[in-house]
């Protein structure tokens, strides 16, 4: 049972079906991307106790996969000690990373991870105080929310009361709870895709890592990502240890805690400093769908089922993000051909059945003989792919173009042109318009606003 179906857990359950097994999607609205190729699915409030408890109690699934971090984590850690069902990659590794302050805590207090500056706070107060021990500039975020939302970066006492205020509205919890953490001068910042797995000749759980992923973040999401990051060799050995000791800290010491970790490193010349961890796919690693020959989806369906899993680079490779552009409830896509013309390059549009501004609605991944070249062509991909309005009653106008760089002329409309379309269930449509090898055992040693109370916009 995957509980999140959006684009990564849309990726995860079609891997899982590809090994034969049964898959069920549940989601907090109807016909999401997952809900789409998985053989059941449900609408639930994940973070309701009793609708989540219930809809695990009916499907009685082998496995439980947390693909998002808004669950109530506490019916996780009771199906769990009840024998209900197993929680991946544990119940306590879900509860730990839903909660900066849990997760934060656990890598500097008990691992000795290196970390930024950071300080916790209960009121704008205590934001004050804390921004007065950690310096300026630096960044306020909700212990508990995902996406960048409440997330906003300080620069001056002027602007903590702005920053709170914002936290408390983005936070997936009531009571306001925040970290403060300080500002790294950082080179650049990686997720390492560090793989649990059973090892087929030792049958001991094992440690394997992908190669680095560079990736460009805006207003706390990820914008581009590129595989494989240069990085020294002592940077890229530090980052392995960093990511060893979270991974491993995660599991329960035996076969627990299986399954892909995203852990996400700041680098500044050769030193690494600890983020965040998710564990499960990252967005970021949507790039492997081009790179490795097994994706993050794949590498972790077979690490859950007890599958040998494989590492290796196939090639250096960079993604781009497809936005909505428009805040419509039914979207088209034009000029997909041309941009598929782009050399080496490949299209992922998700099947969201509504689309707003700032929403993820595809990414372009691009592989090259380097990661400039293929950075370039992923990024004039994505601009290519211009959304279009289906609803009746809309402007027939495409979207503009949403990037940091200025946009490029799209390639007029032709007969040939390819549009791909979404629209809500029952709606009517719009009338036509003119390598790396793997490593087995550890080693020595911010996103996008929906409108208050609608969820995660990206799903």
């Amino acid at each position: 049972m995957l509980l999140g179906a959006g684009e990564l857990g849309k990726e995860v359950i079609i891997a899982f079906q590809r090994l034969g097994v049964e898959v069920v999607a549940v989601d907090r609205y109807p016909n999401a991307p997952g809900h789409q190729v998985a053989h059941r699915s449900h609408v639930v409030n994940m973070t309701d106790p009793r609708a989540l408890r219930a809809v695990i109690e009916a499907e009685q699934p082998d496995f439980v996969v947390p693909e998002i971090e808004a669950i109530a984590t506490e019916v996780l850690v009771e199906v769990h000690e009840d024998g209900l069902t197993e929680v991946i990659p544990t119940a306590r590794a879900t509860a730990l990373t839903m909660n900066r302050e849990g997760i934060r805590r656990l890598a500097d207090e008990r691992l000795g991870l290196p970390t930024s500056p950071y300080a916790f706070a209960d009121s704008a107060d205590e934001v004050r105080a804390a921004t007065n021990r950690v310096g300026f500039p630096c960044v306020v975020k909700p212990v508990m929310s995902s996406s960048g939302k409440g997330q906003s970066v300080v620069r001056g006492p002027d602007e903590v009361d702005r920053a709170w205020d914002h936290a408390v509205a983005g936070g997936r919890v009531q009571g306001g709870r925040v970290i403060v953490e300080g500002f790294i001068d950082f080179d650049y910042e990686i997720t390492l895709l560090t793989v649990r797995a059973v090892d087929p000749n030792t049958g001991r759980l094992g440690t394997y890592f992908c190669a680095p992923i560079g990736h460009r973040q805006q207003q706390g999401d990820y914008v581009e990502s590129w595989q494989p990051q240069p990085m020294s060799e002592t940077a890229l050995g530090g980052a392995t240890s960093v990511a060893a000791r979270i991974a491993a800290a995660l599991g329960d010491g035996r076969l627990g805690g299986r399954g892909i970790f995203g852990v996400e490193m700041f680098v500044k010349d050769d030193d690494v400093y600890f983020s965040e961890v998710s564990p499960r796919p990252h967005d970021t690693g949507l790039v492997t769908l081009g790179t490795q020959r097994l994706s993050e989806f794949d590498m972790h369906a077979r690490a859950i089922l007890g599958l040998p899993v494989d590492v290796t680079l196939a090639s250096p490779g960079a993604s781009a993000v497809i936005y909505g552009g428009l805040d419509e409830p039914a979207i088209a896509f034009e000029n997909v051909a041309a941009a598929l013309a782009v050399p080496e390059t490949d299209i992922r549009l998700f099947g969201k059945p509504e689309s707003f501004a700032r929403r993820r609605m595809g990414v372009v991944i691009a592989t090259a003989d380097d990661i400039q070249t293929a950075r370039a062509r992923a990024g004039e991909a994505a601009r290519l792919v211009r959304p279009i309005s289906t609803s009746p009653q809309a402007d027939t106008r495409a979207a503009p173009a949403i990037r940091e760089e200025p946009p490029r002329e799209s390639t007029p409309p032709d007969p040939g042109m390819t549009r791909v379309t979404r629209r809500p269930p029952g709606a009517q449509a719009s009338p036509p318009r003119t390598p790396a090898p793997a490593q087995a055992g550890p080693p020595a040693g911010p996103r996008l606003n929906k409108p208050a109370g609608s969820g995660d916009e990206n799903r």
